[in-house]
């Protein structure tokens, strides 16, 4: 739905607690947005629900709580940031600086959001640039002029060449005031 658009860095606070795990996990499968966390971020996840788990009691709260990580990481096999170590000087000087690999992950993950929006802006570029190399008909170009009238020009790209139109001796329409149209 939406995931191609919004990228969601979860921290370990959103993922900690059973409902709101349970409602990102859920809106994420749905593709709202895509999902990104760091081996960090799961690490302080698991520690935190087996501590939330051993408050209430349950004998089993180590092995819920790697279950629960587990489960995160088979369901979201694409959500992991690597590699942001060279990132950290830069995020330093936070108010809480055990949020700084949290930063750090983020901008890893915008960084890579970003290149695939340029890289893929660039492919439809390319691909209007060579249909336009390619097409080897007359076309017709209007300019409005700075009086608001419309300026036409007959024009002939020559094939394989990316030139800007010439404009053509036939002249199909002296320019026509805005209030003519």
């Amino acid at each position: 739905m939406f995931a191609n658009r919004y990228t969601a860095l979860i921290d370990a606070c959103t993922l900690a607690d059973t409902l709101r795990r349970n409602l990102l996990l859920t809106l994420a499968e749905a593709e709202f947005f895509r999902l990104r966390w760091s081996t960090q971020v799961l690490d302080e996840t698991q520690a935190a629900i087996e501590q939330i788990r051993q408050r209430k009691g349950h004998t089993d709260a180590a092995e819920n709580a790697a279950r629960a990580r587990r489960q995160m990481e088979e369901a979201f096999e694409d959500a992991t940031i690597l590699d942001f170590d060279t990132f950290l000087p830069m995020c330093a000087g936070l108010p809480d600086p055990k949020d700084t690999h949290v930063l750090a992950a983020a901008l890893i993950s915008f960084a890579d959001q970003y290149a695939r929006a340029r890289e893929a802006q660039a492919d439809a570029l390319f691909d209007d640039i060579l249909d336009i190399a390619d097409t080897t008909q007359i076309g017709v170009k209007t300019k409005e002029a700075a009086d608001g009238s419309i300026e036409t020009t007959l024009w002939k790209p020559s094939p394989g060449t990316l030139s800007s139109p010439t404009p053509s001796p036939l002249n199909l329409a002296e320019p026509v005031p805005r209030s003519k149209r």
